[in-house]
């Protein structure tokens, strides 16, 4: 069964951190899928992903772009996961409906991206932490540091 991650996001933003998360995911030799609530909100990260750095390459797509299967990043809506994604980053509101799915458990990762400041967010985060754990999942919950890293809480 794969990890889960919560990362509560409260200095910055999704396209601050999900860049970094990503060239980690990729760098271990992973595949990613992310999921979004929304087609406009994926539409924003898709961009973002390509222009966020000049020093940085992250190579990926949608299903508009064709050949989803050999995308090493796979931006969906939906609950699909056709790159074979080892990670799966869940963004911007979107959550896991079916915690039993036996493709989720073949993950290595799940991680949840919610921003702190926003109360949907965290009761969406609380909700699938306490699922998660009630099917049986070994969870973290990371937090941002005064000085920008990563602490895991307890």
């Amino acid at each position: 069964m794969p990890e889960i991650l919560f990362y509560h996001l409260e200095r910055r933003t999704l396209e601050d951190v999900l860049p970094s998360l990503l060239e980690k995911t990729r760098a271990r030799g992973w595949t990613a899928s992310i999921r979004f609530a929304s087609a406009e909100r994926m539409e924003v990260i898709d961009s973002h992903l390509w222009t966020f750095s000049d020093k940085s390459f992250l190579a990926h797509g949608t299903s508009a772009d064709g050949h989803s299967a050999r995308q090493p990043i796979f931006l969906t809506t939906e609950e699909d996961n056709p790159n074979d994604a080892d990670v799966l980053f869940l963004v911007d509101g979107s959550v896991v409906d079916k915690w039993d799915d036996e493709a989720l458990k073949k993950l290595k990762r799940i991680v949840f991206l919610f921003n702190g400041s926003e109360e949907g967010a965290l009761h969406n985060a609380r909700s699938a932490w306490k699922c998660a754990q009630e099917n049986g999942y070994e969870v973290t919950y990371w937090k941002e540091s005064a000085g920008g890293r990563w602490e895991e809480q307890s």
